[in-house]
């Protein structure tokens, strides 16, 4: 009969040697996997890891980091973790970390450079043996190239494309997700259209533009430039909201009639409809609206908000996955480095109460 131990006391290799009635130098090298451990015969494997089961035992990352020269941490770097767009995707990297022995160290900037500086400059003070990297609109201002490669550690970045840079990337297809939005509009007959297009200096937005403009020449559709508004650049990822709403208030005031407005994401969307609401029009009835990125409050507002979704949680999960896997090759020196990696993600168009047939 195994003896339990109490949970308040940390058990060690030499208790399980002690119950086992092996070795302290074979339970170290059979719970630490070493390479000697394929010597090791599989009943006696298994006797010791059902004792060191039985007892609680917990190996002791600290003391292996020193050992191994380890931290076994991922860096985790976010711009703002109250942003729908980042939750959602740090819930993907959570999940595929979560079965591991690494530990993610996520660091929130605030949207603010010199703090998103500082902290990168202390995960890497700290030896964090990767880094993912979740972009939003103030990640183009921030040039990570000098400081990370000089750590030779790998690094992915979510949410926009860094391939060319040498950094694997993890996007969606913003020109498919435009192409979608435009289409779903047409086909529910809309032919005056108006478009809140996203922040020029973001690549996101061009590419947006780029699979709407696509699907029009496709379809002969005309795009009147006096229904295009453009939001502006800040820092800030809930301005959309506000800059939806200006921007709407704005093409409502301009006297041109539309009957559908494509926003750049869901957030603008938003903005869009409290503008229409407030000009006493109807949604759908009176103008449909989509939007862009299917975070949560747009299935929750009302009406509940048509959106193109990107698989967020998707994305996360991938770029832990790659990260996962390049730590595992940096164990293996035998092992080849993973190549460098661009996933470009498919979106999906989400119906919901915003959009509706033109009579």
């Amino acid at each position: 009969m195994i003896k339990r131990r109490q949970p308040s006391r940390h058990v060690t290799i030499l208790d399980v040697a002690r119950e086992s009635g092996f070795s302290a130098s074979t339970v170290s090298i059979v719970l630490n996997e070493a390479p000697l451990s394929q010597h090791v015969a599989a009943k006696t494997k298994e006797r010791i890891r059902s004792t060191a089961k039985a007892l609680g035992y917990r190996p002791d990352i600290f003391a292996q980091s020193l050992r191994r020269g380890r931290t076994h941490t991922i860096g985790v770097m976010i711009f703002d973790i109250s942003d729908p767009f980042c939750t959602l995707i740090l819930r993907g990297i959570e999940k595929a970390v979560d079965p591991t022995t690494y530990l993610p160290i996520i660091m929130d900037a605030h949207n603010e450079r010199k703090q998103f500086e500082r902290y990168l400059a202390m995960l890497l003070e700290r030896r964090v043996e990767g880094l993912i990297v979740v972009a939003n609109w103030l990640f183009s201002e921030i040039d990570l190239l000098p400081e990370v490669p000089r750590h030779d550690i790998p690094m992915v970045v979510v949410g926009r494309d860094m391939f060319e840079s040498s950094i694997s990337s993890v996007i969606v297809d913003n020109e498919a997700g435009g192409y979608a939005a435009l289409k779903h509009i047409f086909e529910l007959g809309h032919r005056q259209i108006a478009f809140v297009r996203g922040p020029a200096i973001l690549k996101d937005s061009s590419q947006r533009w780029k699979g709407i403009r696509k699907f029009a020449r496709e379809r002969g559709l005309s795009i009147d430039d006096r229904l295009v508004r453009q939001l502006p650049g800040s820092s800030d990822p809930t301005s959309g909201f506000e800059g939806g709403h200006m921007l709407t208030h704005d093409l409502i005031e301009s006297g041109i009639p539309f009957t559908a407005l494509i926003a750049f994401d869901d957030l603008t969307a938003l903005g869009a409809v409290r503008a229409l609401h407030r000009a006493g029009r109807s949604i759908p009835a009176d103008c449909s609206v989509i939007g862009f990125d299917d975070v949560p409050p747009a299935a929750l507002s009302s009406p509940s908000i048509t959106s193109i979704r990107q698989p967020m949680e998707e994305m996360g999960g991938l770029a832990a996955k790659w990260m996962l896997e390049a730590l595992a090759a940096s164990r293996d020196d035998g092992q080849p480095a993973p190549p460098l990696q661009r996933s470009l993600l498919p979106p999906s168009l989400v119906v919901r109460d915003s959009t509706i047939r033109i009579r």
